[in-house]
């Protein structure tokens, strides 16, 4: 199944550390971590471990190759 285009363009965060699930369906509804939409569409989401505070950009488009980070590939949408 092709991952849902959450949005195009990458979230830009500053997270704290500690485990983080990102989305990679595109249909969880706590953007961009997962919140279980997945289950049944084949896809899984991606844990994200860090371990000091940390500007990410994290992929919304759900296509780019460096999941869960984004890549560029958004603007090919």
């Amino acid at each position: 199944m092709e991952p849902h285009i959450a949005q195009k363009g990458p979230y830009l965060l500053e997270l704290e550390p500690g485990t983080y699930w990102w989305c990679a369906c595109g249909r969880s509804k706590t953007q961009p971590f997962c919140d279980g939409s997945h289950k049944g569409s084949g896809l899984e989401p991606v844990k994200m471990e860090l371990t000091e505070k940390s500007k990410v950009a994290l992929c919304g488009c759900k296509h780019s190759a460096k999941k869960p980070f984004c890549d560029g590939t958004h603007r090919k949408f």
